[in-house]
């Protein structure tokens, strides 16, 4: 029934250098399922049929082997993670990194308990919060190797939603689903824009990578943020201001 879309994904896996087991191609499989059955009752994604899950979602979650050695055991917190991209692919795939999803609607929280136990997913916490809030001190302030996010947000909000998580030598990477550095006129980019945000946040800018997904026209951008000191305290600001004033 799915053969010709599973031949694809293995194909696409193939050209990001991943190998799965077929017990980790059984994982994907209840993930799909467990995704579109929950769908019917919330709004998880808009995207459901089969071989669009395998590339918009799995697939897409799992390029960021182009940027990060993902065979180490690391720590990684996915901000925003929404339906569990890109987290939970890449827990599937990598099952030795230590996965952190961070949401701010229960009911999606619940949803990735449920689907982190059914597949049997070890060292995943789905955390029910903001941002903001758990960024503070004596949270998770600090605390993991590498933050990603694929929410769609400015980079400089994303960046002050996201950097002080980030210990002093880890990687935030933001999944953009354009070319963020690129301009033809004489207009700032995005990527200009949030680089005085990245500095007073502690980072710096170091890599921006663009590229098609695996036999597709989908073009994606990682923007790779090095943590190269502690962000400053009254970082992240309240609920809201981050997007509302940018720094």
């Amino acid at each position: 029934m799915k053969a010709e879309q599973l031949t694809q994904f293995e194909k696409d896996l193939e050209e990001l250098s991943i190998t799965l087991s077929s017990e980790q191609m059984d994982q994907f499989l209840r993930f799909y399922e467990m995704l579109v059955e929950k769908n019917k009752v919330m709004n998880l994604t808009a995207i459901t049929e089969f071989d669009e899950v395998l590339k918009k979602h799995f697939i897409d979650s799992l390029s960021l082997v182009k940027v990060c050695d993902l065979e180490e055991t690391i720590s990684v917190i996915d901000v925003g993670t929404g339906a569990g991209f890109p987290g939970i692919p890449l827990k599937i795939a990598f099952p030795d990194l230590k996965v952190t999803l961070l949401d701010s609607l229960q009911k999606r929280v619940h949803f990735l308990q449920e689907v982190s136990e059914a597949l049997g997913l070890y060292d995943v916490e789905a955390v029910h919060g903001r941002a903001e809030d758990f960024a503070k001190p004596g949270q998770l302030r600090e605390k993991f190797d590498l933050c990603v996010s694929r929410a769609v947000a400015n980079l400089s909000t994303l960046s002050e939603y996201c950097l002080p998580y980030v210990k002093v030598g880890g990687k935030f990477v933001s999944y953009k689903s354009e070319k963020v550095s690129m301009d033809s006129g004489q207009n700032l980019t995005e990527a200009d824009q949030a680089e005085h945000a990245i500095t007073v946040l502690g980072g710096k800018m170091t890599e921006q990578k663009s590229f098609f997904l695996p036999s597709s026209d989908i073009s994606r951008t990682f923007i790779v943020i090095e943590k190269c000191r502690p962000t400053p305290k009254q970082y992240p600001r309240k609920a809201g201001t981050a997007s509302k004033k940018p720094l």
